[in-house]
């Protein structure tokens, strides 16, 4: 019966969305995905040969990838059948490739179009692995997720994946033209259009949903200015999800920005998240990780007043304490940076585990017992402090190991006087060492020792 009443035209005449109404008819009606579509776009070559393989749509809801996945199956002649992961089961998904087999004994491929395919868990995704290999189903996986953390590698072997981005302001308001042609201009000012197509967000069908709000609630002969329309529409919420892309893509731009030497842009990242409602101490965490990380000893009082801003934030709560956060932001933005500690620690950790485990060499171990000083345990040990300039210039690395250079600071802050200070450090030990070099060797026994310090 359904099918009759849309043959006759019916459900023409129902209620529909005005995304719905708008849903692009044609490839070249989809806007916002040139790098797509555009003449020389990826899908667009691909299509050049009328046949396509399986795809992974990936990118921010509202972006076209079920109206392309429609789209391509009318193109290349193929029967489109659509199922969301979400309400989907291996049941139901044998029900569909015996369908898609009927199919193909009578001439007819099909593509199936999985959304949200990375909520299939790694068995469900290894059930579309024979139907892709032996042609039953072309399949068209949309995902919001990265694929390479949440689909199989399996899957991802025999798919291309395609990347959409969100809509820029030209693609959202060239849908608000579509819907004005439709409905009529949209009764607000131009600067309620510009607040509108920021609260779209990138998001196409968003744009819509807001401008058939808009249409909805506005009086005859009435223009809503900005300041209403956000009392009317009140504030989409950002497009952020703090256990998934969306909460690593915007710390990752927070700890580069600081790192870019960038303080507006810190502060917008962080603004950003913040207003998302991430927790301003897993923030805190990640800025202490910056001074440590990324100012190390270019500025060692980095570390304590990141500690310091997590401490206040911790006192104050929100949104007081924020603004400490905000504080230590720009103030590690504005610091001489230097991540020669960090390499130095990785390259220790990295010799370590290539090396032998070697014991210290003996005059710097301690010798509680009569038996570890007669085994030469701290013999011959100078105490620094009694040495002139406070460097002994003795070995440390354990004997018959190479002493190692694993950090090397920079001329930034206040690395520059650490750099001077270890050329000091290092001029002493040469001088050390060819002392050594001209002195006879004697028995570790015999050395006279110091009283331990």
């Amino acid at each position: 019966m359904t099918n009759l009443f849309a043959a006759a035209g019916l459900e023409k005449a129902a209620p529909r969305p005005l995304a719905d109404e708008l849903r692009p008819e044609k490839l070249s009606d989809i806007v916002g995905q040139p790098h797509l579509l555009g003449p020389e776009g990826r899908l667009t070559r691909i299509l050049r040969s009328e046949h396509i393989g399986s795809l992974i749509f990936w990118g921010p809801p509202g972006t076209g990838k079920t109206t392309l996945a429609r789209l391509l199956a009318a193109h290349v002649k193929l029967e489109f059948i659509q199922v969301s992961a979400i309400f989907t089961g291996v049941a139901e998904l044998k029900k569909v490739f015996d369908r898609a087999r009927q199919a193909r004994a009578i001439g007819r491929g099909t593509l199936l179009f999985v959304d949200e395919i990375h909520r299939f868990n790694r068995a469900q995704q290894d059930a579309f692995l024979p139907v892709m290999e032996d042609g039953t189903i072309t399949l068209v996986g949309a995902t919001t997720e990265n694929p390479s953390f949440e689909l199989n590698s399996a899957l991802l072997s025999r798919a291309q994946v395609l990347t959409f981005k969100p809509l820029d302001v030209e693609a959202i308001e060239e849908l608000m033209a579509r819907a004005e042609a439709v409905r009529g201009p949209l009764p607000i000012s131009g600067d309620a259009r510009a607040s509108l197509v920021r609260m779209a967000d990138g998001d196409g069908r968003a744009a819509l949903t807001l401008a058939e709000e808009v249409y909805r609630v506005a009086a005859p002969g009435e223009t809503i200015d900005a300041e209403t329309l956000q009392t009317i529409l009140q504030r989409r919420a950002p497009a952020y999800d703090k256990d998934r892309d969306g909460h690593y893509n915007l710390v990752s731009a927070l700890h580069k920005s600081v790192r870019g030497s960038d303080p507006d842009a810190a502060l917008y990242y962080l603004a950003r998240m913040l207003d998302a409602g991430e927790d301003p101490l897993y923030l805190a965490r990640r800025i202490v990780r910056m001074a440590a990380e990324d100012i190390g000893l270019a500025d060692p009082h980095a570390l304590t007043l990141a500690i310091a801003a997590r401490d206040t934030y911790d006192f104050l709560g929100s949104p007081e304490g924020e603004l400490a956060l905000a504080e230590i932001v720009v103030y590690l933005a504005l610091a001489p940076k230097s991540n020669a500690l960090y390499k130095a620690y990785g390259a220790a950790r990295r010799f370590v585990k290539e090396t032998p485990s070697l014991a210290p060499p003996k005059h710097i171990m301690n010798a509680p017992t009569r038996l570890m000083k007669d085994e030469g345990y701290s013999a011959g040990y100078e105490y620094d402090h009694d040495a002139e300039g406070g460097i002994s210039g003795q070995a440390y690395f354990p004997e018959g190991l190479t002493p190692q250079t694993f950090y090397r600071p920079t001329e930034r802050g206040k690395e520059r006087d650490f750099k001077a200070r270890l050329a000091i450090v290092a001029e002493r030990r040469e001088e050390r060492r060819r002392a050594d070099a001209s002195t006879p060797t004697r028995d570790d026994h015999s050395r006279p020792r110091k009283e331990e310090k």
